[in-house]
């Protein structure tokens, strides 16, 4: 009889076990619900929060300062660090809720949220399970100031500080909170079943179209094709990529939003497009060029990492290395071609991120796999056909609507203040007649 209350207490605690084991496998690849802060998750995404911020300042500082001429050089990397200050005092007054706040009409989020009511230690199922709010609010964050910042890029060197700031300021309300939402916080798009994991459509899409309507609306540099504009600073531009290759395995892996499998694919994903994109511009360019360069090289590993972004959680190794090769040739050639059309994007936003966005936005429709992510979903190659169609309107969608957001914006601020400093100033320099300061003795 004892043996028996014995076996009988085994298994029923065996048979609590297994439907507890099934209920976590169940809530992790199925419907997310609060389970209470792991510390390792949150752990996981506080690092990510710090890995994002070293790729604006000083990541995307180092990289877009060494590219200018060293007399707009102090003029070009603080833009990163205002961008930042100012995004994140936006963001949490009402920026947060606009994008990730409750859904309205698959819009826009509402002002639920704004001066971050509500948003607290406790976990929201929706947003990570297993992290606080504010975690994930500050995670964001750092997206939200990284996104305007890679736009800077498309008129350096003749946009006027001021002007710099209102535009960016503007964008982010009403160009990136929406275009996040729609991904990312209920929007319609992430309703037809679009998928982004880490800002290929919200981040390099967005950036990239506004970086082309950015060129077209603030007009080409005093001197563009007769004066001498090469990069002051090689070494600077390679310290800033290498600054936001390390920070990007935060960017993408973070957007897990836990310590897991996801999250190591994701680094892997991320590591391996860099890689294969830095040699295929390298080899593209050593081909068409006669001399594999520094940043080439550089050049092309952003490419790649911008191009990992939509698919890191959802596409495998190989898949990886594939749209690695492709991205670096393709944002190669686009760089050629501008210079064919003759727009200024000074250095290169659209090529890089506007075409890696796209890419990636792509790739997800062809690659995506369920055995990497099993909440995510399945592409072309794994027998769903229609997913290629859903991430082109996403495609589509992201970039009419930054393009045009952009232009709006750009000639509202254009009209208020103007964009451009004077033909004085621009032959002086951004240091001196903006920020009355030099980056070299």
């Amino acid at each position: 009889m004892e043996t028996r209350k014995r076996c009988g207490v085994l298994i029923a605690g065996a048979v609590i076990g297994f439907l507890g084991g099934a209920a976590d496998v169940w809530a992790q690849g199925a419907a997310p619900a609060a389970r209470g802060i792991d510390s390792g998750d949150t752990a996981w995404m506080l690092t990510a929060c710090a890995l994002v911020l070293a790729m604006i300042a000083p990541g995307i500082a180092f990289f877009y300062g060494g590219l200018v001429r060293s007399k707009n050089v102090i003029g070009t990397m603080v833009q990163s660090f205002a961008i930042l200050c100012a995004v994140s005092l936006v963001w949490v007054i009402c920026g947060y809720s606009l994008a990730f706040g409750p859904d309205r009409g698959g819009v826009i989020g509402g002002l639920d949220w704004a001066g971050l009511s509500g948003v607290g230690a406790t976990p929201n199922p929706a947003y990570g399970p297993a992290i606080p709010h504010t975690a994930f609010m500050l995670f964001q964050l750092l997206f939200a100031s990284f996104t305007p910042a890679l736009i800077t890029g498309a008129f350096a060197e003749r946009m006027k500080f001021s002007a710099m700031l209102a535009f960016t300021v503007l964008w982010s309300l009403f160009v990136y909170a929406p275009l996040a939402h729609w991904i990312w916080g209920g929007g319609w798009l992430s309703k037809l079943g679009a998928v982004d994991f880490a800002g290929g459509t919200v981040v390099h899409i967005g950036s990239g179209l506004s970086a082309l309507a950015c060129a077209l609306v603030v007009g080409r540099r005093r001197g563009w094709r007769t004066d001498y504009m090469a990069p002051h600073n090689l070494p600077y531009v390679l310290l800033g990529a290498g600054l936001l290759w390390i920070g990007w395995f935060g960017f993408n892996g973070g957007s897990a939003r836990g310590a897991n499998a996801v999250a190591v694919n994701a680094l892997v994903v991320t590591h391996l497009t860099a890689a294969a994109a830095a040699l295929s511009w390298m080899i593209v360019e050593w081909q068409h060029r006669g001399k594999p360069t520094v940043l080439g090289v550089a050049s092309g590993a952003v490419a790649g990492l911008a191009t990992s972004t939509a698919g890191a959680g959802f596409v495998g190794p190989n898949a990886a290395i594939l749209i690695g090769l492709v991205a670096g040739g393709c944002s190669y050639l686009a760089i050629v071609w501008k210079g064919r059309i003759g727009y200024d994007d000074t250095l290169d936003v659209v090529g890089t991120h506007g075409i890696g966005g796209v890419l990636g936005t792509l790739a997800v429709g062809v690659f995506a796999s369920k055995a990497i992510n099993p909440v995510g979903t399945d592409g072309l190659f794994f027998g769903n056909s229609s997913q290629l169609a859903v991430q082109t309107v996403a495609v589509v969608s992201a970039a009419v609507f930054s393009f045009v957001g952009s232009y709006v914006i750009l000639k509202l601020v254009e009209n208020a203040m103007g964009l451009r400093v004077s033909h004085e100033e621009e032959a002086t320099g951004l240091d001196l007649t903006q920020h009355n300061e030099r980056a070299y003795s």
